[in-house]
């Protein structure tokens, strides 16, 4: 199981890199960059390529809807340059409230978007000339849409790989079933190892029955808040406003995709008084009413050996990336925490 972690869009870049450069050394895999309504994932990843030998890069994620199919694998491809083949492309359709609200884009047709996305970067990669006739794309755009004068045409330089590996965010179970047929890696968010196979299970099996041998195992990246120790468990209440924030904020009352996820894991009432606290604007009060079950669920916080059940729950589950979130305020114990998970991974 590798171990990950994810920079914050909420401040302190450049003391991040610095704890990712240590981190790096104690064996640290992977480190990902959102890119919600923050400032671009891309810049960031750039600096962090550079400050870095070993571990590999992953957006987490870039919006589909806020690139041209084109500018995303050219993106990839130029971070994949920057990082001596070390980027992972991870893509998703975000939500409304962002793409309609903050880019002025309209949200529509995200399953049919992202495997015509991935069929067109991974032709880009191949140094093919992109010819694509689909739904949602087409390339090079047809002369009665446009002046006439557009041909097909292949990136100028040479991809240091190929086939980028391809990591998608997805919660429903379409876009997961797409997910683990496309994609060489899947990022689900609030992962309950104990209910994961009922509630993702046939649409994993739907997409792995369909998927292409050469793709290779399906990446399962989960992130994780972690804290180990003995006297910790006062920081899993630090989770709380996370959870409360997708739960009840992250979409409009019928169109929240964390809802439905928690409604999924058998948490309906919860949920429903969740987003009702939250959207009343009693973020505290939604924040009180995540069950602490759930939050146990999700995350690894308690003395070494509570967790060392939970990572063989994560690994039963099918987890293979934990994408952790230190609840360790000092950075030196944050390097301590990958060496502890290092030794009960082992």
């Amino acid at each position: 199981m590798r171990i990950g972690t994810q920079i914050s869009y909420s401040g302190g870049f450049a003391e991040s890199v610095r704890d990712v450069v240590e981190l790096e050394k104690a064996g640290l895999d992977v480190v990902t960059i959102p890119e919600a309504y923050s400032f671009d994932a891309v810049s960031q990843l750039g600096y962090v390529a550079a400050k870095t030998e070993r571990v590999q890069l992953a957006s987490g994620i870039l919006q589909i809807y806020t690139r041209t199919p084109t500018l995303t694998a050219m993106t990839a491809a130029g971070l994949d340059f920057v990082s001596d083949g070390r980027f992972i492309l991870g893509i998703g359709a975000s939500g409304p409230q962002v793409v309609e609200g903050f880019h002025g884009v309209r949200y529509d047709a995200p399953l049919g978007r992202t495997r015509e996305i991935v069929e067109i970067c991974r032709q880009v990669w191949r140094r093919e000339r992109v010819v694509h006739d689909g739904k949602h794309y087409k390339i090079p755009l047809p002369a009665d849409q446009g002046t006439g004068l557009g041909k097909p045409l292949k990136i100028i330089n040479h991809p240091v790989r190929e086939r980028i590996p391809v990591q998608i965010a997805a919660i429903g179970p379409k876009n997961v079933a797409l997910t683990a047929e496309i994609a060489e890696g899947w990022q689900p968010i609030f992962f309950h190892p104990e209910r994961a196979s009922e509630v993702w299970g046939e649409a994993l099996a739907e997409g792995k029955a369909k998927r292409d041998p050469s793709l290779g195992e399906l990446d399962v990246a989960v992130g994780v808040p972690v804290a180990i120790g003995e006297d910790v468990g006062h920081m899993l209440d630090w989770v709380r406003p996370v959870v409360a924030l997708y739960v009840g904020g992250m979409g409009a009352r019928g169109k929240n995709f964390y809802n439905e996820l928690a409604c999924r894991y058998g948490y309906e009432a919860e949920a429903k008084l969740i987003q009702d606290l939250y959207l009343d604007g009693k973020k505290d009060e939604a924040a009180a009413a995540v069950p602490a079950e759930l939050l146990r669920a999700i995350s690894l916080v308690g003395p070494k050996g509570q967790v060392k059940e939970r990572l063989a729950a994560l690994r039963e589950a099918g987890v293979t990336t934990l994408q952790v979130t230190f609840l360790e305020p000092d950075p030196a114990r944050r390097v301590g925490v990958v060496s502890e998970l290092r030794e009960l991974l082992s």
